[in-house]
Parts: C-alpha cells; structure tokens; sequence
C-alpha cells in the first residue's frame, strides 16, 4: 500500500472518534515525509530534537510538528522557535527551560505533561502525585510562555491487550480526575496523547484524543 492509502485507513478508523493522526516520522527522509504531506497530513512526530529543526527548515512552513520523544533541557533551544506541541514534558526542569526559550522566542509553546503508565523502567514520565504536585505548583502559574494541553502516556510494550486497557483506563481516569480540579489558568485538558501502531485501537476505546502512528503508514523504521 501507498503512504497515501495507508493514512486514509488510520484516518478513517480515528475520525469516528474525532481523534488526531501525528504521523511518526523520525528516522524517515523529507522525500517520505512530503509524499504524506501531499496526502493530506499536517501533524508529523519526531523524536529527536535537531532531526526535527532540521526537517523542519526543508519542508513546508504549515507543518505541525510534533516533539514526541524524549527532550533533554539543552535541546529545547533547538525547537522552541517552531514546535507545535511537546509531547513530552517529564520533569519541572524541563517546564521551567520551555518557558525561558518561549519567553526568548516571545512565543506561547503548547505541551503535554507525560505520565508514566508502564511497567516498563525505561520508559519516561511522571508519577501520578508529581503530576498533581507539579499542576498545582506555584512555579507553573508564574508561567507566561507555555501552555499545559493535556496528557501523553506510553503502555507497556506487550502483547497482553488486557494490561495495554488496563494502562490506558487509568491515564483516561487521570485525565478526568485534574478536570474536575481547580487548576491554573496555563493548564488545561484537552488532549489525551496515547497510542501507536500496536495498541492506537485500544487507545481509541479508551478515550485517547491523538494518537503517534509511524510504522503503519510509513513501514518498517529504517
């Protein structure tokens, strides 16, 4: 199948349930990423901060890209011009370096604060009780050049779809549970990151607003 055909088979499953397509296009060359974009996709994932900057200066300005991978705090300089959300905000360190660069680039940076759902140590986020230590912090209010959207979470890698459900419900649970909160003005919940390719079915079941898709539109990474 063509990249084409293969967005419009996502696409058709997610807009039921008026959920977002970022296709994950890290590792993966402009000429592929162009081909997509004249598809129709806007939203595009990388995972690497100075791949995406450089990505970013070759194709077309209307791109929304995404940064869904793990950002370290001397990286955000290279993205905070551009970036339409970060997937991936873990820590009030990170927080407090997007807001210095939005303030440099006098812009407002969009993020989603990652929660680790897992039972995997190596993957990234935040405890449920650092999540709301950091929501309700006096350090985010203060700040004027990010905007919390939502949440972003990754399921353990297994082929157990039970616990993938199970992992996903509890995010969603999550998610519903700071809406009823009084939270700052710079925070809100709108977006549900959660899904790949694996498990973006499940996800959908379970609520998830935008889902990071590569290998089923792309194939395989290289």
């Amino acid at each position: 199948m063509k990249i084409k055909d293969n967005i419009k088979a996502v696409k058709d499953i997610l807009n039921k349930k008026h959920c977002t397509l970022v296709a994950v296009s890290k590792t993966k060359p402009a000429e592929t990423i162009l081909e997509a974009y004249d598809a129709g996709q806007l939203d595009f994932g990388e995972n690497k901060a100075q791949e995406l900057q450089k990505k970013a200066a070759e194709l077309p300005n209307d791109i929304r890209w995404h940064m869904i991978g793990h950002l370290q705090r001397n990286k955000v300089k290279y993205i905070a011009p551009f970036v339409y959300l970060v997937h991936s905000v873990d820590s009030m360190k990170l927080l407090r370096e997007i807001n210095k660069q939005g303030q440099k680039f006098n812009r407002v940076i969009p993020c989603l604060l990652q929660v680790h759902i897992a039972r995997e140590e190596t993957k990234f986020g935040l405890a449920e009780h650092e999540l709301i230590e950091l929501i309700h912090s006096y350090d985010i209010r203060e700040m004027q050049h990010t905007q919390i959207r939502g949440l972003m979470g990754m399921a353990t890698n297994t082929q157990d779809k039970k616990k993938i459900k199970a992992e996903f419900a509890g995010l969603r649970q999550l998610f519903v549970k700071i809406k009823t909160m009084e939270i700052p003005e710079n925070v809100a919940m709108q977006e549900l990151s959660m899904g790949m390719t694996s498990d973006y079915e499940i996800a959908l079941e379970e609520g998830s607003t935008m889902v990071r898709v590569g290998s089923a539109i792309f194939g395989a990474r290289n």
